[in-house]
């Protein structure tokens, strides 16, 4: 996976938009993954294919840090060109380019040749909108994770991988569930500034103490952080940011 490289002129420290290529053959699915994306923050869509030749050009052309690539292509297929991106000559020339699989191809022996090629995942068509928006969520906490590393221990291996794995297929902690996970990183989400696990109560109707683990969560999974605010007297207030 790569670390985000450079910050934009929004100033110092500010992390530059992660460059998305959409490939799809279908012109209809295309638009719409395109519009979520750059609908994300964080996020930027600097090109759309429909041909395997459209992406690797595009790719020369964009060096984008993700594509959304499809299997189902009119010239060639998905894995060809993951295959071509995972070759001596682009690596030496373009670098690593970050690729999740987008299509309705089912067969199992896909999913091995696009695991063994190093996609980093393999979303099955048709598929809500929110599982992708989850997944690129899911990918930029663990680039984000990343950067601010220069060497790694075992336990940091572990939590940048399963940080890219859907809330259902990991395990949580007991009484939580996936389902009121998303409801609380929805009202996280829409939310502008930091907020309190009160607040976020208040907004998905679940008690304060339920609300408070499920921040504690979104936060062990990089996607929320949490700040200590300082009153005069008393203990501090916990307050949670959405991480774009």
């Amino acid at each position: 996976m790569n670390a985000p490289a450079g910050t934009t002129s929004g100033g110092p420290g500010t992390p530059a938009p992660i460059p998305v290529l959409i490939v799809d053959d279908d012109v209809r699915v295309a638009r719409n993954h395109r519009e979520l994306v750059d609908s994300m923050p964080g996020f930027t869509v600097v090109a759309s294919a429909h041909t395997a030749a459209e992406a690797l050009e595009a790719v020369r052309r964009h060096r984008p840090g993700l594509v959304l690539l499809d299997l189902f292509l009119p010239d060639r297929t998905g894995l060809a060109v993951l295959e071509e991106l995972r070759s001596a000559t682009w690596l030496r020339d373009v670098g690593v380019i970050d690729v999740v699989m987008i299509t309705a191809l089912r067969d199992v022996e896909h999913v091995r040749t696009a695991m063994a090629m190093g996609a980093l995942h393999y979303l099955i068509k048709p598929f809500p909108l929110r599982q992708l928006r989850d997944q690129l969520e899911r990918y930029a906490a663990a680039r984000k994770r990343m950067a601010a590393m220069s060497t790694v221990t075992q336990n940091d291996v572990d939590a940048l991988f399963g940080m890219m794995r859907p809330m259902a297929s990991r395990s949580m902690a007991k009484g939580l569930t996936p389902a009121t996970a998303e409801r609380v990183a929805e009202a996280l989400r829409s939310r502008e500034g930091d907020v309190s696990a009160v607040e976020v109560s208040e907004a998905t109707g679940i008690a304060r103490v339920t609300a408070r683990r499920y921040l504690e969560h979104l936060c062990a999974e990089g996607r929320a952080e949490l700040t200590l605010r300082y009153g005069q007297a008393g203990r501090p207030e916990h307050r949670y940011t959405w991480v774009p």
